[in-house]
């Protein structure tokens, strides 16, 4: 059974949605985050809806496919893009935890774990995204030995 007014509700969800994704995303460039996997994430859902989003996706996937491939390629580059998300796991925790300024910081109160709980948060998110990607990455490329598109 379909409910009258189905298609609207479902449009304006799709495209909050979307456009939350983008926005947030481009916030995401600059601040800790997966700025480029949110645009992504949120052109994907946008193209459902519009043509321009639509023509936007492929070239996206694409080179997002070709980039997880090359980032497999050798075992130094699996080593370090792992060290990499770890670090950034890492540094949220640190952030999480908030312990309190040491003596030997040279710098402002303020600077000290700048954002807050907030920021390790999103770094936290960040590391594990990026740890499951580099995962998801070997297993496609290296062990299935599937081709990344041209």
């Amino acid at each position: 059974m379909k409910l009258p007014g189905g298609r609207a509700a479902k449009r304006i969800v799709l495209e909050t949605v979307g456009w939350v994704l983008v926005v947030a995303g481009v916030a995401a460039l600059v601040l800790p985050g997966p700025g480029l996997l949110m645009i992504a994430a949120g052109l994907v859902i946008l193209s459902q809806e519009y043509e321009w989003a639509e023509r936007r996706v492929e070239p996206i996937k694409r080179r997002a496919l070709r980039g997880a491939a090359e980032s497999v390629e050798t075992n130094a580059r699996v080593t370090m893009s792992t060290a990499f998300a770890l670090a950034l796991l890492a540094c949220g925790v640190l952030w999480l935890w908030s312990p309190a300024q040491p003596g030997w910081w040279p710098l402002p109160d303020w600077l000290w774990l700048p954002g807050g709980r907030p920021t390790g948060v999103t770094q936290v998110a960040s590391g594990f995204i990026a740890l499951g990607l580099i995962a998801w990455s070997f297993r496609r490329y290296r062990i299935r030995g599937e081709r990344p598109p041209e």
